[in-house]
């Protein structure tokens, strides 16, 4: 909220201190006398007595009797500006501004736009006519209401109206308000009416006066129900011109043509990024006899017009003017002809046209020019007879005039590309699709280009989807270079562009500081730091793929390889200040990478829609991408990290929000894969993606906090698969007890194997089918040896057979003895059930020591039990310096900070680092107590972490998790505890002792005495007065600062009893009862979900003891002995630091690939399904056909009523023939005789 407020009370002062400064308004200084008011009144509209001076003559003498805005006033900041609050008409504030006449429309638009916060429009129509008291025909407000507005409304446009409650301008702003009332919240920001009114004009204008400017300025609203000059308050912003004039009209209208000219060449879309300049519509209606001069030199600029027949005498006389002189083929002649090329006749008849339709006009030559000079300009000019034709499409006819405009203007456009340039900036892919794409066009990928971008960047993704399915190959438009540009068009707002920045900003920090680089541009052509760039967005031009590789590491971490270091020339494992020089070298040169296509395009395309955040345009790129699991688990993973990074409330639940929706997506794929192939699905989860920098689906569910996806059934049976090795998973525990404990068990049919070779004929099959079926459903066991392998396989296994299949052979040649060995004791759940037997037997021998066998310090201790228990210890600390060094390719640091991150890790950590505090203190006299209490404590660290272990099991891991949650509401509970504890304690001392300095009886007073008061624990014989016991106490403060224990003080004691009272009540029952219901509350949401938490644990556990040596502390220091010599003296390298990683080969990998997208289709396709069947669905097409029922009975209707009418004139033929017929035949111009007999006909034929 503070940070909203100091947003707005700089946005303010920096409008007090702009504004002034740069825009003026003007104010008539010369008197010129009116005439007609008796010469009191100047022509401006104001008295003699404001005037500074008076016109006497001109520079030749000549008397001035016609006042100019220009020569007889002047400019001064202006003081009226801010924002406009209507009193009594309930809605948002609105802009204003006072400006001068001649103020140029680009300060206008800046103002606009970076200080105003309008959103740039994707239209501008222009309503211009119908001004003052004019009675407006109802058919024409349906045109305004229906029309005009609700086609702003769906292209995102602005409406320059008059701003006055009067006329057309009332008219729209009604509509405005009305849509906007009918309409969601957020479409209502799409509709944007700005005012465009003269100053001297507008009513109560001294309200809005105020040289610091108003925030707000309280304009008050009165008979609204009538005409009248006070502003509209429907229009978000007004621009009041001031000419110097009062009570005049038109001095708004040069300015008004100026803006409307400015805009048309500003272009469309975020940072004017969209592909088109903003379309400038003009709209009359009605018109007097000046709004021809006003049409004429604003289609000398080529702006359209829309022309509304039978609205008033302008629009009328245009109507007939194009209508009569084009059906007659009357040509004037080219646009640069400046005489006309009309017959005489042609001419009069405009004559005529013009003294019909302004018949009191003195100036009627001058008209018919301006008339005949809006023909030549026809092109620009489209009618529209609202009457016939109706308010349906208006946003379609609003288009087809805009194309016919374009396609005059620009002759060599063509009329269908212009089209689909309107249409994007729009937004409206339904004309597209009707208008465009409806199989007439062959459409060419020139032609689609430009558009794909301003679809893309303008997060439009039914056109991005309407493109690639009509002629746009994906692989040949995204190249590394247009990747950057879409980039560089991140909103500066998004957490993304903050991180880009960051990088941009380290990168250009060394260049500066290399002598070899001094001067060097960027790809751009613009310095590394240059003044000189757009503003704002000066350091986005500079952005290239280095930047988003850096940014894709800090959400991705080091589950994936860094993305664009191919092209960019980079290896891997360059440090990171060697790739920054290698990157400012390379972008001096030519940067040929930026020509090259882009590897894989839909999954760039994905990650630069998941960082924008948006949604439906990712979820179409995650469609289109393959390997459909990891890139759902990468952009949940990617989203969930910038939510953590975003401030916005809003903004960080939608990017939450999107991120379960591709954990969603992952688990529903998953899902599909796992019922048609389980082993192909195992497969899917540990097979290495070059694509995502050699992640496994798996890694980046884990990176990605994906607790959904890991309770998938395919996920826990390949953990299961992993957990119980090559042992079947029923076996029972006892089984494995016994085998643990008599080896040779392991050879007879107690615990069930599977067979070797099975497995091989298995994946053989498995692999030979994968080129033939795709979609075929088997039932092969999926062989999991390659990433069961221990560190001890090394030996036997060379490393190009590493994969699936080469690696069970390798095995099955063992010696049975030996193989049968190795498949029990290097099984993740034998380690595991040797760890936590011996830990057992480590916490036995820590108890034993502790508490019998614990010796006095050297020489007479420690005795040889304790020193097997230093070295069981010892051993624990090298597997945990084995975990943190030694697991993964990870560099040092991140190694560590991966290690520290686990919750457990730090309680090993801990119990270590206690345990070694007390080995130190008690190998000395003096901290032997010391010593052993650390010791004491420390036990109670080793045997909590058995909750770690136990996490493992079904019954109990789902506990674990419940109590885990209820921690976190403990101390809570004990914040609430504390403070009455505190407010009781300090208040029970203070009463029943009145000195008591000693420090530990003050405490023990003060929080020991008031918490065992909550159990039951209270000393009456100490506080109530009538049960004091006697006893050798004394007052003397000598005495009891020497020792001597303090009388209880006896005055109050009543309010002692009522504390103690209220105390116990607030902390037993309302306390306690509060932690019940909290307690309560969190294990039945927790309960929910726990098999989830607890199956995202299990993994953790899985993985852990699955990189485990076979043999438990502290045998285990002879595992890494063992691992010291090959590692670092026979050099064999680690197959454990590839656990759960499948590497296949490219034919391998295309073919799953394609199996994984065909199960991704099926899932798509029945959601697909379930939506057309939904309710809400079958709502919606039938509100379809329902307005397409009522549209068509529309066109009944009026197709009888023209009937009617043509059966009228029928009619009235038929009765004058007959009058002719009957006059003829008593006439003596031609013989009497029988006149033809008439054709019978049915009334039928006449009547619908």
């Amino acid at each position: 909220m503070e940070g909203g407020v100091g947003k707005a009370g700089t946005k303010k002062e920096n409008n007090q201190g702009w504004i002034p400064r740069t825009i003026n308004k003007r104010v008539c200084t010369t008197f010129v006398e009116d005439s007609s008011r008796n010469g009191v009144w100047c022509q401006c509209g104001s008295e003699r007595e404001v005037h500074c001076y008076v016109a006497t003559g001109d520079s030749c003498g000549a008397i001035v009797t016609q006042w100019d805005s220009i020569k007889h006033s002047t400019e001064c900041p202006t003081d009226a500006f801010g924002q406009l609050e209507f009193a009594g008409a309930g809605r948002r504030h609105s802009h204003f501004v006072r400006l001068s006449c001649d103020t140029q429309p680009e300060v206008i638009y800046k103002l606009m736009m970076d200080y105003w916060n309008l959103p740039p429009p994707n239209l501008v129509v222009s309503v211009v006519g119908g001004e003052g008291h004019e009675k407006i025909k109802t058919w024409v407000r349906n045109i305004l209401r229906n029309g005009l507005v609700r086609a702003a409304q769906s292209t995102g446009a602005w409406i320059l109206t008059g701003g006055l409650r009067e006329g057309v301008a009332r008219c729209v702003g009604e509509a405005v308000r009305d849509l906007g009332a009918a309409a969601p919240a957020l479409s209502q920001k799409k509709v944007i009416a700005v005012g465009l009114a003269p100053w001297g004009v507008v009513h109560n204008r001294e309200q809005l006066v105020n040289a610091l400017g108003s925030f707000p300025a309280r304009y008050y609203v009165q008979n609204t129900s009538r005409d009248s000059c006070r502003l509209d308050n429907n229009c978000q912003a007004f621009l009041l011109v001031d000419d110097g004039s009062v009570g005049r009209r038109g001095g708004e209208t040069a300015f008004r043509a100026r803006l409307e000219d400015y805009i048309s060449h500003q272009r469309t879309g975020i940072w004017g990024s969209g592909s088109i300049e903003i379309p400038v519509l003009c709209m009359l209606i009605s018109g007097d006899a000046s709004m021809l001069e006003r049409l004429d030199a604003s289609l000398r600029k080529a702006t359209p017009w829309l022309v509304l027949a039978g609205t008033g005498p302008a629009a009328d006389l245009i109507s007939e003017l194009l209508d009569s002189l084009s059906s007659n083929g009357a040509e004037v002649g080219p646009k640069e002809t400046k005489g006309d090329g009309l017959s005489s006749e042609h001419r009069d008849w405009v004559r005529d046209k013009v003294r019909r339709h302004f018949p009191g006009e003195a100036e009627l030559e001058k008209m018919v020019d301006r008339a005949l000079s809006i023909y030549k300009n026809r092109e620009l000019v489209t009618v529209f007879n609202g009457e016939q034709e109706g308010s349906d499409d208006f946003d379609t006819v609003l288009l087809k005039a805009l194309v016919k405009a374009s396609k005059y203007v620009a002759s060599n456009a063509s009329e269908y590309t212009e089209e689909l340039k309107l249409a994007v900036a729009w937004d409206r892919v339904d004309i597209a699709k009707t208008e465009l794409f409806n199989g007439g066009i062959h459409w060419k990928y020139e032609d689609l280009e430009d558009s794909m971008t301003d679809a893309l960047i303008n997060n439009k993704p039914q056109f991005v989807r309407l493109f690639c399915e009509n002629g746009l190959n994906i692989l040949d438009y995204l190249t590394y270079g247009r990747l950057e540009s879409l980039y560089r068009s991140l909103s500066d707002s998004s957490v993304a562009y903050d991180l880009l920045q960051k990088h941009l900003s380290d990168r250009q920090g060394l260049a500066g500081s290399l002598h070899n680089l001094d001067g060097a541009k960027t790809e751009e052509g613009i310095p590394l730091k240059s003044p000189s760039a757009p503003t704002g967005h000066a350091p986005a031009m500079e952005l290239n793929l280095y930047h988003v590789s850096r940014l894709l590491w800090d959400l991705l971490g080091d589950v994936c390889q860094p993305f664009y270091y191919g092209p960019l020339g980079l290896d891997y494992k360059i440090s990171t200040r060697r790739a920054l020089k290698h990157v400012n070298k390379m972008l001096v040169g030519d940067c040929s990478y930026r020509e090259q296509s882009c590897a894989s395009p839909w999954a760039a395309l994905f990650i630069w829609a998941v960082l924008q955040n948006y949604s439906e345009m990712a979820v179409y790129f995650w469609e289109m991408t393959g390997e459909s699991v990891l890139s759902a688990l990468g952009g949940c993973k990617m989203l969930r990290e910038l939510s953590k990074l975003e401030s916005e409330t809003e903004s960080k639940l939608a990017m939450k929000e999107l991120a379960q929706k591709f954990e969603d997506l992952a688990h529903d794929v998953l899902g599909e894969c796992y019922q048609n192939s389980e082993s192909r699905s195992f497969t899917l989860l540990i097979r290495k993606s070059s694509v995502w920098g050699g992640a496994t689906c798996l890694q980046m569910a884990t990176a990605a906090d994906a607790r959904l996806f890991f309770s998938h059934d395919g996920v826990q049976s390949l953990l299961s698969q992993i957990w119980w090795g090559d042992m079947e998973r029923s076996t029972e525990v006892w089984k494995l007890v016994l085998t643990f404990f008599l080896s040779p068990l392991i050879y007879t049919d107690l615990i069930k194997f599977r067979e070797q070779e099975e497995d091989v004929k298995s994946v053989d099959v498995h692999h030979a089918r994968d080129s033939d079926s795709l979609d075929g459903h088997d039932a092969n066991a999926f062989s999991i040896a390659d990433t069961t392998q221990n560190d001890e396989d090394v030996e036997d296994i060379s490393p190009e057979k590493e994969n699936l299949k080469d690696s069970l052979p390798s095995n099955s040649k063992r010696p049975f003895i030996v193989s049968r060995w190795r498949q029990f004791w290097f099984a993740p759940v034998t380690s595991f059930l040797g760890n936590v037997l011996m830990y057992f037997l480590f916490l036995f021998l820590f108890a034993y020591v502790l508490l019998v066998n614990f010796k006095p310090p050297p020489p007479d201790g420690p005795s040889p039990l304790e020193f097997v228990l230093y070295f069981w210890v010892f051993t624990l600390v090298c597997e945990e310096i084995r975990q943190t060094f030694f697991v993964g390719n990870a560099y040092v640091l991140q190694s560590m900070r991966n290690y520290i991150q686990d919750v457990w890790n730090k309680c090993d950590l801990t119990a270590l680092g206690l345990f070694s505090l007390g080995l130190c203190c008690r190998m000395f006299h003096w901290s032997y107590e010391f010593g052993r209490a650390v010791m004491a404590i420390d036990f109670m660290v080793f045997t909590l972490r058995l909750i770690h272990i136990f996490a493992i099991h079904k019954q109990l891991g789902p506990k674990i998790i419940i109590v885990g949650k209820m921690m976190k509401d403990v101390f809570f509970f004990l914040f609430f505890l504390a403070v009455w504890l505190v407010a009781y304690g300090v208040a029970n001392q203070a009463l029943l002792y009145s000195y008591d300095p000693r420090p530990t009886w003050i405490f023990r007073r003060v929080f020991y005495r008031p918490y065992m008061h909550i159990f039951g624990q209270i000393p009456i014989h100490e506080m109530d007065a009538d049960k004091l016991e006697q006893g050798n106490c004394t007052n003397d403060a000598a005495l009891i600062e020497a020792g001597e224990e303090p009388c209880l003080n006896t005055f109050a004691n009543w309010l002692v009893v009522i504390l103690l009272v209220i105390y116990l009540l607030f902390t037993n029952i309302v306390l306690v009862n509060l932690l019940i219901a909290i307690f309560s509350y969190t294990f039945s949401k927790v309960q929910e979900r726990s098999d989830t938490y607890w199956k995202f644990q299990r993994y953790n556990l899985i993985v852990e003891y699955h990189s485990r040596p076979c043999l438990a502390p502290p045998f285990i220091i002879i595992s890494h002995l063992h691992l010291i010599i090959k590692r670092y003296i026979r050099h064999i390298p680690s197959v454990k630091s590839k656990h759960f990683v499948l590497e296949l080969q490219d034919r391998k990998s295309s073919g799953l690939i394609t199996w994984e997208a065909i199960h991704k289709e099926n899932l798509l396709s029945a959601q697909k399904k379930r939506e057309r069947e939904s309710d809400s669905a079958r709502l919606k097409r039938t509100s379809v056909k329902v307005d397409s029922v009522l549209k068509q009975m529309a066109e009944v209707r009026d197709h009888d009523r023209r009937l009617q009418l043509l059966e009228k004139e029928l009619e009235y033929c038929c009765s004058a023939l007959s009058w002719m017929t009957n006059a003829l035949s008593q006439s003596d111009l031609i013989k009497a005789g029988h006149a033809p007999s008439a054709p019978q006909r049915s009334e039928s034929k006449l009547t619908p």
